[in-house]
């Protein structure tokens, strides 16, 4: 039987569900009535201990106990599957485009069948490109069939998504790179988080931000103060609790260039990127110093917000404030002991908001929080 997971967070309840791998915010009474419906403990028994506990008449406690079952158990409890490994499918005969990359020690050579999939991965990584090798460590093909993209790794399908999903594919695609660059499987990974993370003096920050907040132009004015990136807006951390390094470029988005071509001349005539399912214009800026060998813990979770109208403000918030904010964009192992590892290692995370027009403050503050938190 699949699990659950509870754990307290403040005045609250984490709920975990295996088979939708989601996780929930509740107060106590609902997290016990969800444990004893998962467990099917007989509403009825379940709705006289609610009658002992709150004074509630056993009705109502039965209408209550049967609207969690409903919205909440029953929906969590039905298996969430996005990428399809069964299906027929047949390999094109010929792929038109064949690119090849050297990441970490690794050549990866990469089909594509078609420009649409070519730029979901090419563009963050176009700065790994190689020249043609013969030697190969790893193969993709990467192509559409009954309008749905495959991956194939090595001759084994991983599988395929419509284009609805197709932001699971790049994250599939993505996982497998990093399955291969550090020699382990998926199931050695506590989660993969929509963040960024960044190196000082051996200790590592997550930096969060929404879209449109700000998070990579900060990441990259940092990196020019002489922080080192080490990943955008992926970043594997294994069940060690390591951060490891994901070397694929830095998203930056026109608004921004006027504030990063002193640090980075090189972005005036870097390729442009148009994503119209997206609705934004990027270019890729590659990170410096790139180090596959150093992997660190992390010291703390940095939510960074641009805002024209602040100067500058820092404050810590809530393990709940920074709960509901980072794991709704990210990929967190669905095996029991790594959830349980989430767990525990987010508890024990400081959580800060800054909120700031004032680079130099900025920078500082970053610092700052290094030294606090090491």
């Amino acid at each position: 039987m699949k699990q659950i997971i509870t754990k307290k967070l403040e005045d609250k309840e984490i709920v975990w569900f295996q088979e939708a791998n989601r996780y929930l915010l509740v107060e106590q009474t609902a997290a016990d009535i969800i444990t004893d419906l998962y467990y099917e403990e007989d509403p009825k028994s379940i709705a006289t201990k609610l009658n002992t506990k709150i004074d509630i008449p056993i009705d109502v406690a039965l209408e209550f106990i049967q609207k969690i079952k409903n919205d909440i158990v029953i929906p969590n409890t039905i298996g969430h599957k996005v990428e399809e490994t069964n299906l027929s499918y047949k390999i094109p005969e010929k792929f038109s485009f064949e690119k090849f990359y050297l990441i970490n020690s690794k050549i990866f050579k990469v089909f594509f069948s078609n420009e649409f999939e070519l730029s979901l991965i090419h563009p963050k990584i176009a700065h790994l490109e190689v020249k043609q090798h013969s030697i190969i460590d790893f193969t993709f093909q990467v192509f559409n069939y009954s309008k749905k993209t495959f991956l194939i790794l090595d001759s084994k399908l991983i599988g395929s998504w419509s284009v609805e999903d197709i932001h699971y594919f790049q994250g599939k695609f993505s996982m497998k790179i990093i399955e291969c660059i550090y020699e382990k499987e998926e199931k050695d990974w506590m989660g993969v988080f929509h963040a960024s993370a960044l190196n000082y003096n051996k200790n590592t920050l997550l930096i969060l931000g929404d879209s449109g907040n700000g998070k990579s132009t900060s990441l990259a004015l940092l990196q020019a103060q002489g922080f080192q990136c080490i990943a955008d807006d992926f970043v594997p951390i294994d069940i060690s609790k390591k951060i490891h390094t994901f070397p694929a470029g830095i998203s930056i988005k026109k608004n921004s260039l006027p504030v990063l071509l002193d640090y980075y001349p090189e972005l005036k005539n870097s390729a442009e990127y148009h994503y119209s399912r997206l609705n934004k214009t990027v270019r890729y800026l590659p990170p410096k110093n790139i180090n596959y060998q150093e992997k660190n813990l992390c010291k703390a979770l940095v939510f960074i917000k641009y805002d024209s109208n602040t100067d500058f403000e820092i404050s810590k918030i809530s393990s709940l404030e920074a709960f509901e904010k980072l794991v709704p964009d990210s990929w967190i192992s669905p095996i029991p002991k790594n959830a349980t590892t989430f767990l525990e290692w987010f508890e024990k995370l400081p959580c800060y908001q800054l909120t700031y027009s004032n680079n130099k403050k900025m920078y500082a503050a970053v610092k700052d929080i290094f030294e606090k938190e090491a």
